[in-house]
């Protein structure tokens, strides 16, 4: 009586545990073909869990699934494919899947019985002629009109054309038999300079923001109050035109080295205020 006592509880709970392995979550590993080969970016989606993946480059997905999960392979230009999750699945771990492609019917042609006979000469005449194109064509036709030449009833050269206003800016300083003129009218000098002076301002901000604070505070051990007192120091050295030019290491390499003369003048000057 004890040994079929004990026989029964051991059957239970082989079953039990059996029963709750097939019924535990596990990875299924597959890949996703058709008639040319692999299928790149397939939609897999549990239906049952609504969890989706896709394949790969190489046309592989991996996936957590249960027995009696349903899985649906989707893919653009190929049809449908569902599979349910079996036992078999379950002890192998591996689900491959063909995807057949979609075909497309096409609309039904209908072939009208022409009595062309395929020789141009002869087909032309069959043609029936465009009467309208034909005179809208001629009506259209300017390759014999000489535009160059102005006529006398040409109202677009004679009364449509706009009066012509010329200003003169220093009209209104004119004298009597005397005019006043501009010393820098129409300089290109002028402009010059102007786009000179403009970059000389600018070009203390332009440096710092291509080169970087940290370059002027970490390379160069420049403090931050005196970047532009330090720029304007290595000015007489030929940086702005070395910058306009685009040799932007020469510039580097001579911000390197007179930083360290520079950074020698400021612990000087330090040091005789401290002593006054």
């Amino acid at each position: 009586m004890a040994k079929k006592l004990l026989l029964s509880i051991t059957f239970l709970f082989i079953c039990s545990l059996t029963f709750g392995q097939i019924n535990d979550k596990f990875w299924i590993y597959g890949k996703v073909v058709d008639s040319s080969g692999v299928v790149k970016n397939a939609n897999v989606i549990n239906l049952r869990t609504n969890q989706g993946t896709f394949s790969n480059d190489f046309g592989d997905y991996k996936m957590i699934v249960s027995i009696g999960d349903t899985l649906q392979f989707t893919s653009v230009q190929h049809e449908k494919v569902v599979r349910v999750i079996n036992k078999f699945i379950y002890s192998s771990e591996v689900l491959d899947v063909f995807l057949p492609k979609k075909t497309y019917a096409l609309d039904e042609v209908v072939v009208k019985r022409h009595d062309l006979d395929g020789y141009l000469a002869l087909d032309k005449k069959k043609t029936p002629e465009d009467k309208k194109g034909d005179a809208l064509r001629r009506t259209m036709d300017f390759s014999k009109v000489d535009m160059r030449v102005r006529y006398d009833g040409d109202h677009i050269d004679q009364k449509v054309r706009p009066h012509i206003v010329r200003t003169d800016p220093t009209a209104a300083f004119v004298g009597a038999g005397a005019a006043v003129a501009f010393a820098f009218k129409n300089s290109e000098r002028l402009w010059a300079l102007r786009r000179q002076v403009e970059f000389q301002t600018a070009f203390p901000n332009m440096l710092i923001s291509e080169f970087g604070e940290k370059f002027f505070e970490d390379d160069l051990k420049i403090p931050k109050n005196k970047y532009y007192h330090f720029i304007e120091y290595c000015n007489p050295l030929g940086i702005e035109s070395l910058y306009q030019q685009n040799r932007k290491i020469e510039v580097i390499n001579i911000l390197r080295t007179e930083s360290k003369k520079y950074i020698k003048l400021i612990e000087q000057e330090e040091k005789e205020e401290n002593k006054e």
